[in-house]
């Protein structure tokens, strides 16, 4: 699997935990003999980036500037960041630049990334791709 395909399905994977770090009282399905519990699940929904990778940095308990950058990304996805696997990553996406200039490369990952996950079905804010 490519690495940005393994990216990809770790976000995903991680898309009810949005719906778990809200207070039990705005849940749809927190009141007593709740009806939305039985209804039927509903049209495959867009996933919303922002969204989890917000829950994923308070579970972890610790901030993350995973907005601007690659390697905070990865890391709140479990992923390994360290400059090999960004260099691939960055072969994997077309990126044309001295890939032993880590910091423009980091950069251009970041927006080819969440460009990425647009195009995937990922709600992603338009500030996260300029």
């Amino acid at each position: 699997m490519s690495i940005f395909g393994t990216l990809w399905d770790k976000l995903t994977g991680h898309a009810d935990l949005v719906e778990a770090m809200k207070p039990a009282t705005t849940r749809p399905d927190s009141g007593p003999g709740s009806a939305a519990a039985a209804a039927p699940a509903p049209a495959a929904q867009q996933v919303d980036v922002e969204a989890i990778m917000t829950a994923l940095e308070t579970k972890s308990g610790h901030k993350s500037n995973w907005r601007e950058s690659i390697v905070d990304m990865m890391s709140l996805l479990g992923m390994k960041n360290d400059l090999a696997t960004r260099k691939a990553l960055a072969q994997e996406l077309g990126y044309t630049g001295d890939m032993n200039d880590s910091a423009p490369m980091n950069i251009w990952l970041h927006k080819q990334v969440m460009q990425k996950m647009a195009a995937n079905g990922g709600k992603v804010p338009a500030s996260l791709m300029d």
